[in-house]
């Protein structure tokens, strides 16, 4: 966990699920201990949301914008041969382009304006190909993430991503790869020094 403002270190932990109850667990200790953020901005684990709002009832979700636009155009393909295909694509092209509350509003009208138009269909599709199946994955993801994707717009607090903490991520794997024989019993005590050493932003 990474501080928005300042980009450093909050918290972390080694061999922690996203997904798991020991996340939980965690969430739950740093709240009973005070700890109570405004906004957290995810990838979109939808256990890691659960416990997210679990834990801080009132938090505000934002969804990765750059996570979401790469992972549509992936489902979307590069050149689509399907005309709602290619229309949705279009569609997270822009997702990344979004600043001001006009902007926000275009998208949104267009996302519900591509729903009217293809939603229906998809919905009734006996098509059971992989093409197809990564089509409604993209649908179903669009539509999911909307009321959390555009946060940011309304507060500059709020990341739209979480670029800067990936990177944090990219760096650590690339120091640990150095210790790769480290035994298992010392993992635990490398990263707790790892993390306290180099807390983030200097």
């Amino acid at each position: 966990m990474m501080n928005a403002n300042t980009k450093r270190l909050i918290y972390a932990a080694y061999d922690m699920p996203e997904g798991g109850h020991k996340l939980h667990a965690e969430y739950q200790t740093l709240s009973a201990n005070g700890f109570n953020p405004v906004s957290a901005t995810v990838d979109g684990n939808p256990q890691q949301i659960k416990y997210l709002r679990l834990a801080w009832p009132s938090i505000i979700i934002q969804r990765c914008i750059v996570h979401i636009q790469r992972q549509g155009l992936s489902w979307c393909r590069r050149n689509p041969k399907r005309t709602d295909a290619k229309h949705l694509r279009k569609i997270f092209l822009r997702i990344c382009t979004v600043k001001t509350d006009s902007e926000v509003r275009k998208i949104k009208k267009d996302i519900f304006a591509w729903e009217r138009r293809f939603g229906p269909a998809i919905v009734h599709s006996t098509d059971r190909g992989w093409v197809f199946g990564d089509l409604l994955r993209a649908r179903s993801m669009i539509l999911k993430s909307l009321p959390d994707l555009f946060h940011f717009v309304r507060n500059s607090h709020i990341p739209s991503s979480t670029n800067t903490l990936e990177s944090y991520f990219s760096r650590l794997k690339e120091h640990y790869r150095h210790h790769r024989g480290l035994a298992v019993v010392h993992r635990d005590t490398y990263f707790r020094w790892y993390f306290y050493l180099v807390s983030g932003k200097k």
